[in-house]
């Protein structure tokens, strides 16, 4: 008969080596993203003309609007899907990217709203 191989004990709930690693920005994200094109109406503050726009790509927390002008980070807004004409509180949380369609501009919501895109969001599995 052989000997029993010799296992190392470890703390419990505690990772393995080699079983760790960083988790992945997919991994990391609170809501799932879908490619979803929506007509937007942007409105600021102070501001009365609003800025029509499309979303890239929508979530329950915020989505990525194209804009023919682009938003500064910081920059508090209200969100018109016009579709539906719901409206909901937002801000732009980083700097806008630029694509040729125009200024690609992050926003959040203040609050999840997964029901503002009027699309099912499927969970987000960790």
């Amino acid at each position: 008969m052989k000997p029993p191989i010799p296992t190392r004990q470890y703390a419990p709930g505690s990772p393995k080596p080699g079983l760790t690693r960083p988790l992945t920005s997919e991994e990391r994200r609170r809501a799932q993203r879908v490619l979803l094109r929506v007509s937007v109406r942007i409105r600021l503050a102070g501001k009365t003309q609003a800025i029509e726009g499309a979303t890239h790509t929508v979530s329950a927390t915020g989505g990525l609007i194209v804009l023919s002008e682009a938003l500064p980070q910081g920059t508090k807004l209200t969100i018109e899907n016009i579709t539906t004409q719901k409206k909901v509180e937002a801000h732009v949380p980083r700097p806008p990217q630029y694509s040729s369609e125009g200024s690609l501009v992050p926003i959040e919501f203040s609050a999840p709203a997964p029901n503002f895109w009027n699309v099912f969001f499927p969970p987000v599995i960790n």
